[in-house]
């Protein structure tokens, strides 16, 4: 019998209710109206400043709750569960209207969000392929396709309640569309391993 395989997959977890609603409501709260700092891919977002758990017993909290899985995923990336730290965190606010542009996250090897208000559906986020030499040079685009995980360009995450969480490599391409609903707040962040061990060549990370 045939068989297909699914080479070298991308890790991509999901946490449901990753936060419990007593904390969401917390970091609401204190943190929205904290979102001063412009971001100049949409003039509808705005994030605060960029934290650190020892900022805010809230932050704690939720470091607490955050690292045992990023344990779990860093297995799945490196192949041992290793110590993990979370190198940042800040708060995004998406007005109506308002979007992000496509990115990635630079020094880190985790990044995750965590969804503390309702999500419209245009503003699911949309995870791409890297736009690097991975492909062939022509492409069967039509409205007769059926598009696959093999020939896809993206991919819309489902559909997000409060407190849940994503993990993903901070080197996956993402954006989120146009907001066409009522204002979205997400808690993100980066994280980084204590240390990478290649045959006794240890390189350490400090957040």
């Amino acid at each position: 019998m045939d068989e297909v395989i699914s080479l070298f997959p991308t890790p991509f977890l999901r946490a449901p209710a990753a936060l419990p609603p007593l904390l969401v409501q917390g970091l609401l709260e204190h943190f929205s109206a904290a979102a001063l700092q412009e971001n100049n891919a949409s003039a509808n977002l705005s994030h605060t400043r960029m934290l650190k758990p020892s900022d805010s017993p809230l932050l704690l909290d939720v470091a607490s709750l955050i690292t045992p899985k990023l344990t779990e995923f860093g297995a799945l990336m490196f192949g041992e569960r290793m110590g993990w730290s979370l190198k940042e965190m800040w708060v995004n606010v998406l007005d109506s209207g308002g979007r992000q542009a496509v990115h990635n996250h630079a020094n880190s090897f985790i990044s995750g969000v965590v969804y503390l208000t309702p999500t419209d559906e245009s503003s699911r986020t949309v995870f791409m392929k890297s736009p690097g030499g991975h492909d062939f040079s022509f492409k069967n685009d039509h409205a007769g396709v059926v598009t696959g995980p093999f020939n896809a360009d993206k991919w819309i995450s489902p559909m997000p309640s409060l407190g849940d969480m994503v993990l993903f490599p901070s080197y996956l391409m993402h954006a989120v569309p146009p907001n066409a609903g009522a204002r979205r707040i997400t808690l993100a962040f980066n994280a980084i391993p204590l240390r990478l061990d290649s045959w006794g060549y240890t390189v350490g990370f400090s957040g």
